[in-house]
């Protein structure tokens, strides 16, 4: 069985009026990309996987003052393959100056055998908004979890805002109580931009601090940042636990039947003081 290298573009460009418009949306099987609304992209899958030794890459470029909204139709299922090497997904996602990018797929499962890795890139411009959510199920019920690394690496005007390291499937991790424990999903989000920028001058009135709440924990960044890390028992606890978390942050989540949302964070301004 040969392996699979697909690469996916998508980016945008101002329209008249402050509108986004989808300059381009290009995509290689099982990698396709679908326009599902105005500003909105859904990744759908057309092929089974990805396997050992498959490499899929995405490529995200938000124009200045465009907004953009990407999911997926289902989950991904990562499965085992003849190749020695883990399957790769890289998406590497820029975000110009007043833009806003919400990226969160459904969750990827590491099914028994298979070993993935996946690289995210994410470059913002100084005044740019993100929201960010990443899922990782522990494998198919009933079953041990594949291998996965998932390294994450996030810049604002070119200065370190996360970089973060999750490992599963490996003894030493996944049955330590000071990391996973009993857990089978883990996920985090990552909500960026001016709204969660720390006071310009250091105010122990207005300092933030941690959230903390059953199973998540939305934490400050050292930047204009705040992560939400959560652990469940499954998909779905998963799921409503990252979303008090973000709620707890100042996320307000995308409505509308065209696809566009408020900006995060707009209405509360980030965590708490």
């Amino acid at each position: 069985m040969t392996a699979v290298t697909a690469r996916a573009l998508i980016r945008t460009e101002a329209a008249a009026g402050g509108r986004t418009r989808l300059e381009t949306l290009r995509s290689d099987p099982p990698l396709t990309l679908r326009q599902t609304g105005p500003r909105r992209v859904h990744l759908v899958s057309t092929g089974a996987g990805p396997l050992r030794g498959d490499r899929l890459d995405l490529e995200v470029d938000v124009a200045p003052g465009t907004s953009l909204e990407v999911r997926s139709v289902g989950a991904t299922l990562v499965l085992p393959g003849l190749a020695d090497t883990p399957s790769v997904m890289v998406v590497r996602a820029r975000v110009g100056a007043g833009a806003t990018l919400h990226f969160s797929p459904e969750p990827t499962v590491l099914a028994a055998g298979g070993a993935h890795r996946l690289v995210v890139r994410l470059s913002l411009a100084e005044d740019a908004t993100v929201f960010w959510r990443e899922e990782i199920v522990f494998g198919r019920h009933g079953e041990r979890p594949g291998r996965g690394h998932a390294r994450f690496d996030a810049t604002v005007a070119g200065r370190p805002l996360l970089r973060q390291d999750l490992l599963v499937g490996e003894e030493a991790v996944d049955g330590s109580p000071a990391v996973y424990g009993d857990a089978r999903c883990v996920g985090s989000t990552l909500l960026a931009g001016p709204a969660w920028a720390p006071p310009a001058v250091p105010d122990v009135k207005r300092e933030r601090r941690a959230v903390l709440g059953d199973g998540w924990a939305a934490l400050a960044l050292a930047g204009p940042g705040v992560q939400v890390c959560a652990l469940g028992a499954d998909a779905v606890q998963l799921r409503e636990r990252l979303r008090r978390g973000e709620e707890a942050a100042g996320a307000s989540p995308p409505s509308g039947p065209d696809g566009s949302h408020g900006t995060p964070g707009a209405e509360t301004g980030g965590l708490d003081p």
